[in-house]
């Protein structure tokens, strides 16, 4: 097994497949935006074909094993799980802070510590799940939930530890097996996770890691013929590539594909509150799907919230994401800082008015924070995610124009309302096509409620008993009344 020293931890850069780890003839680098001109933190294996094929069929073999498992058993092991990512979260923070840019006291508190949280819920979840049964027709009927075979999940480069471990965690637990896919611009704390699993009693097969890039690798899995669950996340130009693939092969396939928030303030608002959650819309650099980057301001607090914006947003210290005084880190590569610009330069020879920030660092890889007005609703940078420290200023005039502009996007994926009316909130929450919608905050959640998108942010839904699912294949036994023994009879 090769290894890279990654911020004082040895991390592996080769496959995982069938409990082994396997190289690869080439490789591809990885190198940190903290200092990218400083040269590749890592050499990682580079997949192609062969290898997406020996994975899938290493998770063919492991599912006779773990998906003969009982529900009890796999969640002996998901706990397992859980409790050795918290004994390793500061190492595991470290690595992905260093891959991947976001604020380390983020990822050690919140985002690593949430992967323990998701197998610890899908653990619990699994044995809690009863079977329904019922008498109709002179039969006893009962719905079983089946384990649905191999799945294959593809997850992206913005906080990939927690994202995998909440599509790994339902997957496992419903007594599928996976081959994961990582995104090839920060690929490291998927190797982490294969070192924990095999630590954590996963059979052989039951967890596969294939690193590569995605157009040689990925393809290679969504396409095989033997996999019977694929999910994703990512963009919807991606998304549309593996629905094909997905549809070709008759698999049940879920996305989130991302999303253009609106966060919406009406004039009863606690200005100062949702000035500051604004604000914050910048923290991670922008690369949040779930962000609030469409701001809808009530036309007669425009100039109030405006000043509260900006003595918030110049309060933001731009940085190194491993110090404390830290509030904003790089975003993950050059390739995607040149594109956040380019959204900018296009907004700014479209005639949109760039209200503050609306350039690169020069000596980083950090974007400084941005605030466009739009000339129109139809500008680019309304209407496509940027993903970046990037967001547009509207006003409305009142609460149907505000519900129009929100809903005015291809996208859907959450939204936010500041008010303090009950009534308000109930309405415009209510007429908001989007997935999730917070009222008068923001990223917190009840980790059983659905979660996903509507529009192009994505099919299907993941969360809770709603993952679960869509991991299994349900299967109705029906047995004629008097033709059996009774259970616990002679």
């Amino acid at each position: 097994m090769r290894t890279a020293d990654v911020g004082g931890v040895a991390v592996p850069v080769d496959h995982f497949i069938g409990g082994e780890w396997v190289s690869s003839p080439t490789t591809f680098e990885t190198r940190s935006p903290l200092d990218w001109d400083g040269g590749p933190i890592a050499q990682v294996a580079r997949g192609d074909a062969e290898a997406a094929n020996a994975a899938v069929d290493a998770a063919v073999a492991g599912f006779a094993e773990w998906g003969s498992y009982t529900p009890h058993q796999r969640a002996e092991v998901m706990h397992a799980m859980a409790d050795l990512i918290e004994a390793h979260n500061d190492e595991i923070a470290m690595v992905e802070t260093l891959d991947m840019g976001f604020m380390y006291e983020s990822m050690k508190n919140r985002l690593v510590a949430r992967g323990a949280v998701n197998f610890r819920l899908y653990a619990d979840l699994i044995v809690q799940h009863e079977e329904r049964a019922w008498e109709a027709k002179n039969m006893a009927n009962v719905v079983q939930r089946m384990p649905s075979g191999p799945a294959i999940v593809i997850t992206p480069w913005n906080a990939p530890f927690m994202l995998s471990t909440w599509k790994l965690a339902p997957a496992l637990a419903a007594g599928n097996t996976v081959v994961h896919k990582p995104a090839e611009w920060s690929p490291l704390s998927a190797a982490l996770l294969a070192e924990l699993a095999n630590e954590a009693g996963f059979p052989a097969g039951a967890y596969n890691l294939v690193q590569g890039i995605g157009e040689e690798v990925g393809a290679a899995l969504v396409e095989n013929p033997k996999v019977r669950r694929i999910t994703f996340t990512g963009s919807p130009e991606t998304g549309r590539i593996i629905g094909k693939a997905a549809a070709q092969n008759l698999v049940p396939f879920t996305a989130e594909l991302g999303g253009k928030g609106p966060l919406i303030v009406f004039a009863d608002a606690d200005l100062d509150a949702a000035a500051h959650r604004a604000a914050w819309q910048f923290d991670d650099s922008g690369q949040v799907c779930l962000a609030g980057s469409r701001i809808l301001v009530e036309e007669s607090i425009r100039e109030e919230f405006l000043t509260k914006f900006h003595e918030h947003a110049d309060a933001l210290v731009l940085g190194d994401p491993r110090d404390d005084g830290t509030d904003i880190g790089p975003v993950v590569h050059p390739d995607h800082r040149d594109n956040v610009h380019g959204f900018v330069e296009r907004a700014r020879a479209a005639g949109d008015t760039i209200v503050r920030g609306g350039e690169p660092v020069e000596t980083s890889l950090h974007y400084l924070p941005t605030l466009i007005e739009p000339a129109s609703n139809d500008s680019e940078v309304v209407q496509r995610e940027i993903f970046g420290p990037v967001l547009t200023f509207q006003t409305f005039a009142d609460e149907a124009e505000a519900i129009e502009l929100a809903n005015s996007t291809e996208y859907g994926l959450a939204a936010m309302v500041w008010t303090t009316s009950q009534e308000r909130a109930e309405r415009v929450g209510r007429a908001l096509r989007t997935g999730l919608v917070w009222v008068n905050t923001f990223l917190v959640r009840d980790l059983t409620a659905p979660f996903g998108g509507c529009g192009i942010s994505g099919i299907g839904r993941e969360g809770g008993d709603h993952a679960l699912e869509f991991h299994s294949d349900l299967k109705t036994l029906m047995i004629l009344n008097g033709t059996v023994t009774p259970t616990g009879t002679a």
